[in-house]
């Protein structure tokens, strides 16, 4: 969780803002209190990880307060996530397969380098012939 994905424009845009809102003098005070905030609310994240890491007797990092990503990584074997993964697997397999046979077919509709020299195209697979 970090600022990587701000632009200079951004941070110029936020500074401006932060200075027409409090003004020049109360604008340092603000950006050190966000500042202490955020490492008061890291820190509580981390000693709760570190208790729950204790109570559960494994190893639990930020990530896996996720419910979701707690009850796969902690409660179900390898088995269990695969045999519920297969239903997903097999509908994916199955929507590859059917995309895969329509870009063959549309392929075969596309112009070839002797007509599109001309300036003619190919109709339109979807189109209607009138």
């Amino acid at each position: 969780m970090g600022l990587e994905n701000l632009s200079s424009w951004h941070v110029l845009v936020l500074v401006l803002v932060g200075i027409f809102v409090l003004g020049p003098d109360r604008l340092p005070r603000a950006i050190s209190d966000g500042l202490r905030l955020l490492r008061q609310v890291r820190r509580m994240a981390q000693d709760a990880t570190g208790e729950l890491s204790r109570d559960l007797g494994t190893d639990i990092a930020l990530e896996d307060l996720h419910p979701k990503a707690l009850l796969r990584k902690h409660l179900l074997s390898e088995d269990d996530e695969a045999a519920l993964r297969a239903p997903i697997d097999g509908l994916l397999n199955d929507l590859r397969e059917t995309a895969g046979a329509l870009d063959h077919g549309t392929s075969a509709a596309r112009p070839s380098s002797a007509n599109s020299a001309h300036g003619e195209r190919a109709p339109h697979p979807y189109s209607e012939a009138t």
